[in-house]
């Protein structure tokens, strides 16, 4: 018996469309991919448009973490073992496409697929140096 090959992931694809456990969605200028407090259960793919995620203090003050484009995650917080509350809120700057990717689906893909678990990883160290730099300026 022949056995197909199963043919490769295509980390790409599957950032373009919906799918399984994904959907593509549109959001205003000022308007919220989600706001700190909210249960933290999704991942957001940025496909086109600028947002900023801020945290706002108990005193009221809010602070920008990071400015985003097309092509950064956000939202990775929803990854924690434990799932919890936002701890910041992502708005959108200019008019933005994303792809919202439920929390089950974001697991399965990063578990399954190598070559997507290594983007996601490379995106994650990217933002964390590109973080700690803006924070010693």
């Amino acid at each position: 018996m022949v056995e197909l090959e199963k043919p490769g992931f295509d980390a790409a694809a599957f950032l373009a469309g919906a799918g399984l456990g994904r959907r593509v969605i549109q959001i205003k200028p000022k308007e919220a991919f989600f706001s700190q407090g909210e249960p933290a259960d999704s991942v957001f793919y940025i496909q086109k448009g600028r947002a900023r995620v801020t945290v706002l203090s108990d005193a009221g003050k809010e602070a920008t973490i990071t400015l985003l484009s097309a092509g950064d995650f956000v939202g990775e917080e929803a990854l924690a073992a434990l799932t919890g509350l936002r701890l910041s809120t992502a708005t959108a700057i200019t008019a933005c496409t994303a792809l919202k990717i439920q929390r089950e689906e974001m697991i399965r893909v990063l578990h399954e697929e190598h070559k997507f678990s290594d983007l996601f990883l490379k995106f994650l160290l990217a933002r964390s140096m590109r973080v700690q730099a803006d924070l010693v300026d």
